[in-house]
């Protein structure tokens, strides 16, 4: 393989290692991400679990792969609360969060 297809190859994974591709909704703006110090005063009102790809031919960035799941767990959770709280570690690009409805 010749030096530019490498180039090329290397440019584009990396690229495509740090892109982001989930996109916060309209409702999902309105979820907040709290700690679970932070709810005591809400109703739980269920749970999701959510994932996103943590490999691209490389590994993701955990800090944006968190960032996605997090937005995930948001848009999910707005019909059902305006509160996450996660209640587990990123997993393989997979993470649980807990719902909240804390305003009234």
């Amino acid at each position: 393989m010749d030096t530019f297809k490498i180039t090329v190859i290397a440019m584009a994974t990396v690229i495509l290692s740090s892109c982001t591709w989930v996109k916060l909704t309209p409702e999902g703006e309105n979820v907040a991400v709290l700690t679970a110090s932070e709810v005591a005063n809400c109703t739980r009102t269920g749970t999701t679990t959510v994932s996103v790809r943590d490999r691209v031919v490389v590994d993701r960035d955990d800090e944006k792969v968190a960032l996605e799941l997090r937005t995930l767990a948001r848009n999910r959770a707005a019909d059902r609360g305006d509160t996450i709280v996660a209640s587990s570690r990123v997993d393989d690009g997979e993470q649980t969060f807990v719902i909240y409805r804390c305003r009234q």
